[in-house]
């Protein structure tokens, strides 16, 4: 072993920095999952008799989800530094599965969706905290790549939803997906709890300062107050894109003439393009700068949108879908570890909790719109229209986000 890999793994407290990695990522699987799931399952709950959803309520239900993790969000930025990253990963991660657990059985929409308000609470609070706990983690120079890595399980865990889906839903009940959604982390809760270390940035520490309001305070501090607002306003951009197109895509796909089986695996090459992007996109971003692949992502995903509602040959359609994913929902990713690697550490958990949560606001908004449109009897290409523009106005915000000028100390990253 060498000498750079046993320092790695003595500061993990005896597990190796690339173990910790992929546990943070089996997290990010469970998220990526259990929001793509929904999207998925639309067109089966608006088909269920016995459900009694239509086109509106399942918009309002998608939001829900949203509502739940801007609350999540928010519990995750004041309550960090007071209860550290370790212990809020888990109890968002069994709060999720919990109401994934719920899903799989309600008797009635109405229920089902409630469910879906406390997933999104979990899911809310294991986002942040899992990205900052990474990031916290991580030497300066692989940050954005290591954010990406761990962000890719969130991509392959979205990708099986609509695999899953395409393999189960023409002949199997819709509860199966959300089921499958509950079991793994049985599994990776229990096994984080014995592998995973504190953070050394984020440990459990004293309550915060009489009026920090929530962890609000330093963020507006002298020099971070216009990055806070430039980051609340992007990750409002990203996030209606994350899931007003995750919500809708494979109905707007059927509405535009294509089988559910063909819509499913169109959204599957969505995730993929994410994934590569995610991965990719963080490399890059270590060697030139964030700032540049987010707006060039977000760049990447409207004109593909835009071209889509061309009604491209299947081909080059899939292609669309790889390259919408690696721009929209990439550079979603891409702004956490742009919110991450731009606050100082010890703002940094707060920082992206508090982006995560106002952005969720456009997560709220996203499959409210598209249901909008959708029930509107205008043309579908207003959908493809309705999304390219949020990702034109992502892109202008990220390249304003300016430089932190602050004293920074050394960390010691390990992984």
């Amino acid at each position: 072993m060498s000498e750079t890999t046993q320092t790695a793994t003595s500061r993990a407290g005896g597990v190796s920095s690339r173990t910790v990695l992929a546990v943070a990522a089996g997290f990010a699987a469970l998220e990526g999952y259990d929001l793509a799931c929904y999207g998925v399952t639309v067109p089966s709950l608006l088909a269920d008799p016995a459900m009694g959803a239509t086109k509106a309520s399942a918009g309002t239900v998608g939001s829900l989800v949203a509502i739940g993790m801007l609350v999540g969000a928010a519990l995750s930025a004041a309550l960090i530094r007071r209860f550290g990253a370790r212990k809020l990963l888990f109890g968002g991660a069994t709060l999720f599965s919990v109401g994934m657990g719920v899903c799989t059985v309600a008797p009635t929409f109405g229920l089902f969706g409630a469910a879906r308000l406390v997933v999104g609470i979990g899911l809310g609070i294991v986002l942040p905290t899992v990205t900052a706990y990474v990031a916290d983690l991580s030497a300066p120079e692989h940050r954005a790549r290591n954010v990406g890595i761990m962000m890719a399980g969130y991509a392959t865990g979205a990708l099986m939803a609509p695999l899953l889906g395409a393999a189960l839903l023409s002949g199997s009940s819709w509860r199966w997906i959300y089921l499958i959604g509950t079991v793994p982390a049985l599994f990776l809760i229990p096994l984080a709890v014995r592998l995973l270390p504190e953070s050394p940035v984020s440990p459990p520490a004293a309550e915060p300062g009489r009026g920090d309001l929530a962890g609000l305070r330093p963020l507006f501090a002298p020099g971070l107050r216009a990055v806070t607002l430039l980051f609340w306003a992007v990750s409002f951009c990203g996030l209606l894109l994350v899931f007003g197109i995750s919500t809708w895509l494979p109905t707007i796909m059927q509405a535009a003439g294509y089988s559910l089986g063909s819509s499913l695996l169109q959204t599957a090459a969505m995730w993929v393009g994410a994934g590569v992007g995610m991965v990719a996109g963080g490399t890059v971003a270590d060697r030139v700068g964030i700032k540049p692949v987010v707006a060039t992502a977000f760049l990447a995903g409207s004109v593909s949108l835009l071209l889509m509602s061309t009604n491209p040959a299947i081909g080059l359609l899939f292609l669309l879908m790889f390259v919408s994913g690696l721009g929209f929902i990439g550079s979603q990713v891409l702004t956490n570890a742009f919110v991450v690697t731009r606050y100082p550490a010890e703002l940094r958990g707060r920082g992206i909790g508090w982006a995560l949560s106002v952005g969720r606001l456009g997560a709220i908004a996203g499959p409210v719109l598209g249901a909008m449109i959708l029930s509107s009897g205008l043309d579908v290409e207003w959908n493809f229209y309705l999304f390219a523009v949020p990702g034109v106005v992502g892109a202008v915000l990220a390249s304003l986000v300016p430089v932190v000028r602050a004293r920074r100390t050394a960390e010691p990253g390990f992984v």
